[in-house]
């Protein structure tokens, strides 16, 4: 019997993990989307991140990259500048190492998440532009969490190709 209520227990602590944040609105979609992106990453094995499933497809350091360039450029549509280590368009092609690329990745969802926890009253609605095309804040934000979900769908199925477990979907009895 304590055996079971152990599993049970076990089993509820980990749904919860890999359920926290989800149906919480935009900050815990955000959060959620983050810590899988976090994860997965740094559950890759180095060797993998220059893994492509194709010639002319981005290999994985290059998904992560798109991700990270993608977060600090749609987020300057709505006010904040990019970083200004951010040089290149080629920063996808160059950043290859799992490290640098962890960092951008970490630095890019902190300041999305820091940006958007500043914003004032009535600042989703306001008006920016992008591709000559009026969007609100609001669209941005919910453009750079579809985006990032996006990817981490096409980094799930890049880990499963070259055997990497999503952390989250591990059995919880190793």
């Amino acid at each position: 019997m304590k055996t079971l209520l152990l599993l049970l227990v076990m089993c509820t602590t980990s749904l919860h993990a890999q359920m926290e944040g989800l149906w919480e609105g935009y900050d815990g979609e955000w959060a959620h989307v983050s810590r899988q992106l976090v994860a997965l990453a740094e559950a890759t094995p180095a060797d993998k991140f220059a893994w492509r499933p194709a010639p002319g497809v981005r290999s994985t350091s290059e998904v992560y990259m798109h991700i990270a360039l993608a977060n600090f450029y749609l987020l300057s549509v709505t006010g904040p500048a990019m970083p200004p280590d951010i040089k290149s368009e080629d920063m996808e092609k160059t950043v290859t190492s799992k490290a640098d690329v962890i960092a951008f990745l970490k630095r890019s969802l902190d300041a999305v998440k820091t940006a958007r926890a500043q914003l004032k009253p009535g600042d989703l609605q306001r008006k920016v532009m992008i591709m000559k095309k009026e969007a609100t804040v609001d669209g941005m934000y919910l453009r750079i969490l579809v985006h990032d979900n996006e990817h981490m769908g096409q980094l799930i199925a890049y880990a499963r190709m070259t055997g990497v477990v999503p952390p989250w979907s591990e059995p919880v009895h190793k």
